[in-house]
């Protein structure tokens, strides 16, 4: 029977590290092209835009498809999230939908979890490092905590143009992992850490490239369209350029499209994709002085891991709702 499982239940069963592990295995199978990912598909009606994202992980026993859907009257109008995403995850063998679960937290974790999967690989790999945060939101928090899963850090740094939300993060995630945030005034204070991530809704560049220092690695995850970026060109043309899909990163990432239309780089800057560094097929970092940066789109894979992760330990842990078609 069908199990239902609402933000909470999935909250309390999706933890970051297990995340990290179930999102790497799904990079792999992409590189070693056991994983379908068809495109994302788009449709849009008179309250607004819902997209599609099907994904099948066969050495995982995965399928899954994530219906998100952004209507930007839903709070003025009824109440209701502007974005809302739903999972549903079926039985390879049968297709019958075995469970249906929420997807708004699942996405936020395993988002944080592609970064921490591309910090483990590409950042260098010594203690007491310290990680500057862009934003204060709730990817935000998820990028630090998934940084901290696979590095140890000294101190992180939170910039936001909203300083109150800069201090309610320190303070919450000080005390959540045990570490020392300090809310700065600017980004250039937050630049200078040795991981950087940035989750905005920012359309401009964060920071100024130039001030990177050789060896830092950089997580970009908030912007997600050709025409917004986090990242400027500067960055880009001196960093190793790794996405979580080439394809993604040439449709989709404007930390990406714009240097090459600006011809500051071209497609070949392209260094690989990050199942290819988890595989081994491309190196990672070759030196301490290299500036890594990993973009991040999202993909249907990451999405069919963890929530065939939660699934299984759901049924483990008897834990959800089942309910009949």
């Amino acid at each position: 029977m069908p199990l239902l499982l609402n933000r909470e239940m999935v909250a309390s069963l999706l933890t970051m590290r297990e995340c990290i592990e179930a999102v790497e295995k799904a990079f792999a199978e992409l590189a070693a092209g056991t994983a379908v990912l068809p495109l994302r598909t788009a449709i849009a009606s008179p309250g607004g835009i819902s997209l599609y994202m099907p994904a099948y992980l066969r050495g995982e026993d995965a399928l899954a498809c994530k219906v998100v859907a952004v209507f930007k009257e839903n709070p003025e109008k009824y109440r209701l999230p502007t974005t809302t995403g739903t999972i549903l995850l079926q039985d390879p063998a049968t297709g019958r939908v075995c469970c249906i679960l929420d997807g708004v937290y699942l996405t936020a974790v395993r988002t944080g979890a592609a970064s921490g999967v591309a910090t483990r690989h590409l950042a260098r790999g010594e203690a007491g490092q310290t990680a500057g945060i862009f934003g204060a939101g709730v990817q935000a928090r998820m990028q630090l905590e998934a940084v901290g899963e696979v590095r140890r850090l000294a101190k992180a740094f939170v910039y936001d143009l909203d300083p109150e939300a800069a201090r309610r993060f320190a303070g919450e995630m000080s005390v959540k992992l045990d570490l020392e945030i300090v809310p700065v005034a600017s980004a250039r204070e937050a630049v200078r850490a040795d991981i950087l991530c940035t989750a905005t809704t920012s359309p401009q560049p964060v920071f100024a490239g130039r001030d990177v220092r050789e060896g830092t690695h950089v997580n970009g995850v908030g912007s997600h369209t050709p025409e917004a970026r986090e990242l400027d060109a500067d960055l880009i043309r001196r960093a190793k350029l790794i996405g979580d899909s080439r394809e993604a990163c040439f449709r989709e990432a404007g930390d990406i499209v714009i240097p090459i239309r600006e011809g500051v780089i071209t497609e070949s800057h392209f260094h690989a994709e990050l199942g290819e560094i988890v595989t081994g097929r491309k190196a990672g970092r070759m030196s301490a002085q290299e500036i890594t940066v990993f973009k991040s789109n999202g993909l249907a894979v990451q999405d069919a891991a963890a929530a065939n992760l939660v699934y299984r330990k759901a049924l483990a842990g008897g834990i959800g709702v089942p309910f009949d078609l």
